[in-house]
């Protein structure tokens, strides 16, 4: 028959299809702006920072498209977002779409952006939406979309492993922004004593600590008594900094003998470059390497990514895991194995319920690789990636394509109890349950088109789902109208009842 010749060759393309699809966690949504998350070396100042920034939003504005560029610097007074001053969020606010040049798409504004900000050198960074940034770092800890998690005990190597991952990363298609988390940079005033020179001058240690902490913070000498109240007594070094060296090693330290001796003469006092910051996961040192995700599918490039990162050995007592959106994919994923299989158990247990024939319920459950069928080839046809959108889609389709399958075999089977004959009584309920069907899966079609076709804000995460119920429910009802009807007469058909053997004669003398 026609069913058994296409319905092999159909599955075997869509789960052709399907593999070639790509997945992401959900689409990435429209926000109508722009941002940029813009660094600089660690340490710079705040006027290095306002400078930059005032030469990013100038040349931000010779763009057609951009309507308004605001620069925030550093931490806000309430801390939500806590940022040093080396760090800013750049907003770009876009004009209408009707005023944008011809043809022109938000990801060609990104991209002339992205050149914008590799045109300043002192400056890096990347280029995302505002509450894309926001939702990344409150979900996955990781601003940008994907992130490899470098866990290991020396910042140094890691740092030196960070740069070695970023390098790989950036050739890959579809990573870009690709950077790594600053945890170096940062000068320190290092006094290291000498305990064998403090040793002939009678001192101690403590002695240096003493004076470090008032050239740092200040040393408490006493308190001071004002009725109940009490003030301490902070003594503190009023040394302007300017970078040179000699007058904090000329700084006094007084002997046991009442001598005065230099600090420089018992102390190493020196210049050196140490971390900037120190983030710990999970029992150990951590450094991210970031890269957003352009162009092509999230699980397309973080699988390219791993296996160009693969060659990259890492020393013992290091690892690498990835993290960000991929990370909640994979956990999403997780959860639909389990809610997939047990939506689908449980509509085949009501069907059995319905009919108390497991025969019956797996003939009407046909439906549902059918539906499957039309839903990877709408995704397809509209290169529409597999999300988590789609996947609850899915599952809503399984229902919808189930019940016009349920409504064609309930009324045959009424029509049996009658006395009419299979074939007959499928060919009535084929007839007579045309509109039922119909109506059933245009209602559901023709409410899913807006959200199919929208491009209005938030669209990105319905177009997935409306897709699959669509294409699905196309394919399902192709199915119950021509298949199903064919397949329900031919697996009643009775047996055919082998003739009995001949009887033979026994002539008894």
């Amino acid at each position: 028959m026609v069913w058994k010749r296409l319905l092999a060759p159909l599955l075997a393309l869509a789960v052709g299809l399907f593999a070639r699809l790509g997945a992401e966690f959900i689409p990435q949504l429209d926000e109508g702006d722009l941002l940029i998350e813009a660094r600089r070396l660690t340490g710079a100042a705040l006027t290095e920072s306002v400078r930059t920034d005032l030469n990013l939003q100038k040349r931000l504005r010779e763009i057609p498209e951009v309507a308004q560029v605001v620069a925030r610097t550093g931490a806000p007074e309430v801390a939500t977002d806590p940022m040093s001053l080396e760090q800013s969020d750049i907003y770009i606010q876009l004009k209408p779409r009707d005023a944008w040049r011809s043809g022109l798409t938000k990801a060609d504004i990104a991209k002339e952006t992205a050149e914008v900000l590799e045109g300043s050198p002192e400056v890096g960074g990347a280029v995302s939406q505002p509450i894309q940034m926001r939702t990344n770092e409150l979900v996955a800890g990781i601003r940008s979309d994907v992130g490899v998690l470098l866990y290991g005990p020396d910042l140094a190597e890691l740092a030196r492993q960070g740069e070695a991952f970023a390098k790989v990363l950036k050739q890959v298609p579809g990573a870009v922004d690709v950077r790594v988390e600053q945890v170096e940079g940062l000068r320190y005033l290092r006094i290291t004593p000498d305990r064998n020179r403090l040793a002939r001058y009678g001192l101690t240690v403590e002695d240096v600590n003493q004076l470090t902490e008032t050239l740092a913070v200040g040393h408490r000498v006493g308190d001071v008594l004002e009725g109940e109240r009490r003030f301490g007594i902070i003594v503190k070094a009023a040394y302007p900094f300017t970078g040179d060296l000699e007058p904090l090693r000329a700084l006094p330290l007084r002997s046991v003998t009442c001598q005065v001796v230099p600090l420089g003469d018992v102390a190493d006092v020196e210049f050196k470059t140490g971390p900037a910051q120190v983030s710990r996961e999970r029992q150990s040192r951590r450094i991210t390497v970031e890269f957003n995700v352009r162009g092509r599918d999230l699980l397309s490039v973080v699988r390219d990514a791993q296996a160009a990162t693969a060659s990259l050995a890492l020393p013992v007592g290091y690892r690498a895991e990835w993290g960000g959106q991929f990370e909640n994919y994979l956990e999403a994923k997780a959860r639909l194995t389990i809610v997939v299989p047990l939506a689908l158990a449980l509509i085949l247990f009501l069907l059995w319920l319905t009919f108390r024939s497991m025969k019956t319920g797996l003939l009407i459950f046909l439906n549902v690789p059918f539906a499957i069928i039309g839903g990877v080839i709408s995704l397809w046809l509209r290169d529409i990636p597999f999300s988590i959108s789609a996947g609850v889609g899915f599952i809503a389709l399984f229902g919808v394509a189930v019940l016009n399958g349920l409504v064609l075999v309930s009324f045959a089977r009424d029509l049996e109890a009658t006395g009419l004959p299979r074939l007959e009584a499928m060919k009535q309920a084929a007839e007579g349950r045309l509109r039922p069907v119909l109506m059933t899966a245009l209602v559901a079609s023709l409410g899913f088109i807006p959200m199919a076709l929208s491009t209005a804000p938030g669209a990105e995460v319905q177009r997935p789902l409306a897709t699959v119920v669509i294409g699905g429910l196309v394919s399902a009802t192709l199915l119950t109208l021509f298949v199903l009807p064919a397949l329900y007469t031919w697996l009643s058909q009775p047996k055919p009842i082998a003739p009995p053997p001949p009887k033979t004669e026994q002539v008894t003398t």
